[in-house]
């Protein structure tokens, strides 16, 4: 009897230092959240990394570091001789890159990303508008720990689909595969907050041009199917009163038809979109079925329309964003693939766009 209750008391003193040992340990962590890479005019890279305070009784909610270095790893030595912390990636959950690095090719930056086996594929990347460290670095009245709110942020918008998800996996998937060129969310500080400001496009791993906010879900339609979003549509004409549609509940259907006859190409992309209306605001009444299918035809052509000058963007910067390389590549096999340049030859392929809406609930009000 006294041996057994021996080899209790044992094991719970053992259990009870191995969590005291684990409290420890956890408090001498420094689990970064969030980094930043700025090119700065001299070639130097300002880097910069968001800590969450794991002490509940520290003031401050995160650590913030930022050293200017040569390279990436360089830059984490310096980063570890400035803290108390014994930093680890672990945690990382999303990388920005400020828009003067991105120009340039973000690929070369993101080696220790890569090749750092703790840090999930997962890894959320991002273009911010300006200078990523100082948008890091800022704190933002109602979110106290600014590298979470990035991430909820991101998290929230691309399940509606108004960005993309894009992590260190997709982006360097899209990167190798010559049928599709990356593209990436975009940030921007505005002051007392952050705003999602559109996608950037890139050229390989360098950006080009991007897409307005405003235009973000066009971009959706045309990259995919996918259900959940809502997009609000502005039907005005010239000279016209203002008339605008809301549109909800979005579920959208993309088929890519390719045909290649005496070397030509023509892709057509077929989108079928079924939505509710959240608000109307017009003189066609929603509720009359004849209104109604009037209603669908000029949001289906708005949206046609709005997809064709995206595909002249794309056309125009030489970047296939959209993925439809991929499908010709498999319509018309390996062996001719190889023997195009696909990048200049997507400016001359013509892409037809049909988009079709049909609404299939407009309110309880008839």
């Amino acid at each position: 009897m006294k041996k057994a209750i021996l080899c209790v008391i044992l094991c719970f003193s053992l259990t009870a230092s191995g969590c005291a040992a684990d409290s420890r340990i956890l408090e001498d962590l420094g689990m970064v959240q969030t980094t930043s890479y700025d090119l700065l005019p001299d070639g130097m890279l300002s880097i910069t990394a968001s800590i969450p305070m794991a002490d509940p009784e520290a003031s401050a909610k995160r650590e913030v570091l930022t050293v200017v270095a040569e390279n990436t790893k360089n830059g984490r030595i310096k980063m570890s001789r400035e803290t108390q912390l014994i930093l680890v990636s672990g945690q990382i959950r999303n990388a920005l890159y400020g828009l003067s690095m991105a120009k340039k090719g973000i690929y070369r930056y993101m080696d220790t990303l890569i090749r750092d086996p703790s840090i999930s594929p997962e890894l959320k990347i991002s273009i911010v508008e300006g200078n990523a460290g100082e948008l890091l670095r800022k704190d933002y009245d109602q979110h106290p720990r600014t590298g979470k709110y990035i991430d909820h942020l991101l998290e929230k918008e691309s399940s509606w689909q108004t960005i993309p998800r894009v992590t260190i996996l997709s982006f360097l998937r899209d990167l190798f595969d010559d049928g599709i060129d990356p593209i990436t969310p975009i940030l921007k500080d505005i002051g007392n907050s952050i705003k999602i400001n559109g996608i950037a496009l890139f050229q390989d791993d360098r950006y080009v041009a991007k897409i307005p906010a405003d235009d973000t879900m066009i971009f959706a339609f045309l990259k995919g199917s996918f259900k959940e979003g809502e997009i609000n549509v502005d039907l005005s004409e010239n000279g016209d009163k203002k008339e605008y549609a809301m549109l909800s509940s979005l579920v959208s259907g993309r088929k890519l038809k390719v045909s290649y006859h005496n070397q030509q190409i023509k892709v057509r992309c077929e989108i079928k979109i079924m939505c509710s209306i959240l608000e109307f605001l017009g003189d066609l009444e929603i509720s009359n079925e004849q209104d109604r299918n009037k209603l669908e035809r000029r949001i289906s052509d708005k949206l046609t329309r709005k997809a064709d000058s995206m595909i002249a963007l794309l056309k125009q910067h030489k970047v296939d964003s959209l993925g439809l390389g991929s499908a010709v590549r498999n319509k018309i096999g390996y062996a001719n693939w190889k023997k195009m340049n696909w990048r200049e030859e997507f400016p001359h392929v013509e892409v037809e766009n049909k988009i079709k809406v049909v609404i299939k609930d407009f309110g309880e009000v008839r």
